[in-house]
């Protein structure tokens, strides 16, 4: 048996003792991993600095840097996160409806936990507690497989939450992490049939295409986030402006972060220098069509921080500082555009026409569709769900923000008193 097959086979054995814990249960364990952080922070910090040492000598970007970087500050969101998520009522036992047959049975559809959830995500270490407190507040078990970048941390942040959850009297199998960061493992987890009930894929369009392709468990979707913003003629300009920069330049390194601009061809003079001297501001790089070029050029050469986009820029999730830019000639050729590179994840216009954005919403394909506000709030907190394990761009299942709820199932009980078929 692998190093993988036996945390599967460990994993199945803990969900079955979950299974039969209560929610008062669940969340005392979580209340005792909220004070392991808070504790161990000074032994996570020291974990991560080893992370982001490796990271600057492996040259990878500050923006991906900042994803991986933990300091008290964020160590005290991870807690606070929990102690949200401890308010939160627990899903498993709801039920969902009943009836009873004209024979006498008596029929529930109960919310029952998944058993076993399996988690392939990169960089970014909170996931690591997000999705392990998840899956335990919903009653399963968990496999995390976490990117070679966060390794340090999340063999830290694993230690302590596994120490907290064998003081509450829970097995430590409970929350699984591979430390085996090579593609072999991440293989051989997507084929953990028997073991694990569901796949969780998180960031990374390659790494989500991998799975979905090479998988032979149920796989849920999620995290790639080709977001547009369509800045329609009739917007305003000034609240327009505030959406863009906000979508882009508040945390760019995100699934929620706007990737390319659209703008209708009547506004484009007046809005444009506008949004190009915000963007440069906050150190965003705008990569624009002809027209975007020509309106923002300065004599014969291009102002600093405005570069021709190429083709492939409009299909390229950034998660850096860089901006698309496109000038549409009509509201159609904006929905041709977002139909053609939407990743599905989160579209916005920003319009003053009702009519418009009726349109809009109605027939852009996407999980959150918004009209006048930032993709940036397409967040299971920000929509009033608590914590979430992601953003689901497919349409089974879950889509959207998945909390607590989506990352349960349910079942159907059967009560009766003798009855047979006829």
């Amino acid at each position: 048996m692998t190093m993988v097959s036996e945390l599967g086979r460990r994993a199945k054995a803990a969900s079955k003792f979950l299974a039969g814990v209560t929610s008062a249960q669940k969340d005392q364990a979580l209340v005792r991993i909220a004070g392991a952080l808070t504790l161990g922070a000074n032994k996570i910090l020291q974990a991560n600095a080893q992370d982001i040492e490796a990271a600057r000598a492996n040259g990878l970007t500050e923006a991906m840097i900042e994803r991986l970087t933990l300091n008290h500050k964020r160590i005290g969101q991870m807690a606070a996160a929990l102690e949200e998520l401890i308010a939160l009522p627990d899903p498993v036992g709801s039920v969902l409806g009943g009836m009873v047959r004209p024979n006498g049975l008596k029929i529930s559809k109960v919310r029952v936990p998944m058993g076993v959830i399996g988690i392939i995500y990169e960089s970014r270490p909170n996931v690591t507690v997000d999705a392990a407190t998840l899956c335990l507040k919903a009653g399963s078990a968990v496999i995390l497989r976490g990117g070679k970048e966060a390794i340090h941390s999340n063999r830290a942040l694993v230690g302590i939450m596994c120490d907290a959850l064998e003081e509450a009297g829970f097995p430590a199998d409970c929350i699984c992490l591979i430390e085996d960061t090579t593609r072999q493992s991440s293989q051989e987890l997507m084929r953990l049939n028997g073991y694990v009930d569901v796949l969780i894929p998180r960031r990374g369009a390659g790494l989500i295409q991998a799975v979905v392709q090479n998988a032979t468990v149920p796989v849920i979707e999620t995290g790639v986030g080709n977001c547009h913003v369509y800045v329609d003629s009739s917007a305003d300009l000034e609240m327009a402006r505030r959406i863009v920069v906000n979508a882009k330049a508040q945390r760019p390194s995100v699934c929620n972060a706007c990737e390319t601009v659209l703008v209708h061809r009547d506004i484009a003079e007046a809005f444009l220098p506008r949004l190009f001297a915000d963007l440069r501001e906050h150190g965003v790089q705008l990569r624009g069509c002809k027209t975007t070029l020509a309106v923002l050029q300065q004599g014969e050469t291009l102002p600093e921080g405005l570069t021709a986009a190429a083709e492939e820029d409009y299909a390229t999730e950034f998660l850096d500082y860089i901006l698309a830019c496109r000038v549409v000639d009509s509201f159609g050729q904006a929905l041709l555009h977002i139909d053609r590179y939407s990743t599905r994840h989160s579209e916005c216009i920003v319009t003053g026409s009702y009519a418009n954005a009726q349109r809009f919403t109605a027939q852009v394909d996407a999980a959150a569709v918004y009209v006048n506000a930032s993709t940036r709030y397409t967040d299971g907190g920000e929509f009033g769900y608590g914590a979430e394990i992601g953003i689901s761009t497919q349409k089974l299942h879950a889509r959207g923000p998945m909390g607590l709820q989506e990352l349960t199932t349910y079942k159907y009980i059967v009560l009766g008193d003798g009855q047979t078929r006829e």
